[in-house]
């Protein structure tokens, strides 16, 4: 899989956060999984790995995100922008083989696919205000 692929199938799963206590994530990792029988197991492994990573920080991350987002607190944002910005923010922090901009970047073109019309520019928006 492309880094591309990688990132967008983190965003799948940790979408799922917004939805399901941490009982009921066991069960939506374990459908997950069935997706991914044609995975590599390096991928699955690395994808589910930087899901609870991403998961464990979410307080630490929103945190964040609330310190820059004027008028949108992370309680008030879309569910899909909110995931790719997470994302996107875990991967500015924590990843340091992961620039920035591409962080930004990856995070609006999955905006562009998944989200409204509106959500590109508000997850740049917010996003360049933690560059």
């Amino acid at each position: 899989m492309t880094r591309r692929e990688i990132r967008e199938q983190v965003f799948k799963m940790l979408f799922r956060v917004e939805f399901y206590n941490q009982e009921e994530m066991s069960e939506q990792i374990a459908l997950c999984e069935d997706d991914a029988c044609s995975w590599k197991e390096k991928d699955k492994t690395y994808i589910f790995e930087k899901v609870e990573k991403i998961s464990e920080k979410i307080e630490e991350i929103d945190a964040k995100i609330n310190e820059v987002s004027e008028g949108w607190k992370t309680g008030r944002m879309g569910k899909v922008d909110l995931t790719l910005i997470r994302l996107a923010v875990y991967e500015m922090l924590y990843e340091e083989d992961v620039p920035a901009k591409v962080a930004i970047n990856e995070a609006v073109e999955l905006a562009k696919q998944y989200g409204t019309d509106n959500s590109p520019s508000f997850v740049n928006g917010v996003l360049a205000k933690l560059v």
